[in-house]
């Protein structure tokens, strides 16, 4: 049975000692007497105020009282519960996901830990992410990010299963299908802030465009942007995409690796997590491809964006130690301008990026 609306007594709470709690709410929700449409709150220090529409029958609770809790709005737990999740359940469903489009990306974790979601739960988990989410159609369960075109392998939980959309994002329009191509909800500020730090007419290359994250914003902002992509399927909804946001004038993609390019940029972007890595050169050394490629396109003065997934003990110093050691090697400076976490990468590990000038 589902939780009983608030159509009866609806200021009473089943009082309850606080590590009770999760057990008295199953048992509430069982006689179809818990309110959903309220809170849990601290009744005081030892117990707990549980929301009820009548005095429970069965479940062992220490008292019910008139209490007054503030609503909320209901969310996935509720909807879990609605359709016969236990709370122990609803305790291993995905705290968090991202609705990109009409698709909503969710993260189910490690599917093989014991203390894991079912897989054959996580449709009725989609589900109710539908439900939750009017405007989306699809939910697919997000999958590893691998190789150097970066491809993704979701995997589709519930709904139609479409998985090409386009996702709007501070007046950005991002055409993509994410069963093919990446895409980073968690990048949204600084996607934004690109588009908000680059002027009018500045020469930027974009080396890892994907389907136009950063060079998108930054052509709507006037500048002139030059971005590589090499993975086919991202490239053609970069061209896409530079028409969807009418900036095919001022947005030049290029398919192939970015190494090969030739282009003169008042700014480089560097947004792949590993570009920085050093390189072997033939046994004599270490080279650092990418970044070499970034210091001859980029002018005297100019500024580079260096992104990274470095272990948070390391970061913002590996990636400058890495920039600094490349400009070296080009006879060339660096003035480290800022560093930010944009956000977390993995369990000890950030996004990093770090903005420096290079003479």
């Amino acid at each position: 049975m589902g939780d009983a609306g608030p159509n009866r007594d609806a200021d009473l709470a089943a009082i309850v000692d606080k590590p009770r709690a999760e057990a008295a709410i199953d048992g509430l929700r069982a006689e179809g007497v818990y309110d959903s449409t309220r809170s849990v709150e601290t009744y005081d220090d030892e117990r707990v105020a549980v929301p009820v529409v009548a005095p429970p029958a069965d479940t062992d609770v220490e008292s019910v009282e008139s209490v007054r809790l503030p609503r909320r709005e209901r969310g996935l737990e509720d909807l879990l519960a609605d359709r016969g999740f236990s709370a122990a359940e609803i305790e291993t469903a995905p705290g968090s996901w991202a609705v990109v489009g009409s698709v909503v990306l969710v993260d189910f974790g490690d599917v093989s830990a014991d203390d894991a979601l079912p897989e054959e739960r996580r449709e009725t988990v989609g589900e109710a992410l539908l439900a939750l989410h009017g405007e989306a159609d699809t939910v697919l369960a997000r999958g590893g990010i691998s190789g150097t075109r970066r491809d993704p392998a979701p995997e589709v939980v519930a709904g139609t299963g479409e998985t090409e959309t386009v996702h709007v994002e501070h007046g950005t329009k991002y055409a993509l299908d994410l069963a093919d191509v990446m895409f980073s909800p968690g990048n949204k500020a600084e996607r934004a802030r690109m588009g908000e730090t680059v002027e009018a007419g500045e020469r930027v290359f974009d080396m890892f465009a994907g389907v136009g994250y950063f060079a998108l914003p930054m052509a709507r902002a006037g500048a002139e942007v030059t971005a590589a992509e090499i993975d086919p399927e991202a490239y053609r909804f970069l061209v896409e995409n530079a028409r969807l946001n009418g900036v095919a004038d001022r947005l030049r993609p290029v398919l192939g690796d970015c190494r090969d390019v030739e282009t003169t940029a008042d700014r480089v972007v560097m947004g792949h997590y590993d570009a920085a890595e050093p390189r072997a050169d033939d046994g004599t050394g270490e080279r650092f491809e990418y970044l070499d490629a970034s210091l001859d396109a980029l002018v005297s003065g100019g500024t580079v964006h260096l992104h990274e997934a470095t272990p948070e003990a390391q970061f913002p110093e590996r990636p400058v130690e890495r920039l600094r050691a490349a400009a070296a090697d080009a006879g060339r400076t660096v003035e480290v301008r800022e560093s930010r976490v944009v956000k977390s990468h993995s369990a000890g590990v950030v996004h990093g990026v770090v903005d420096a000038a290079v003479d």
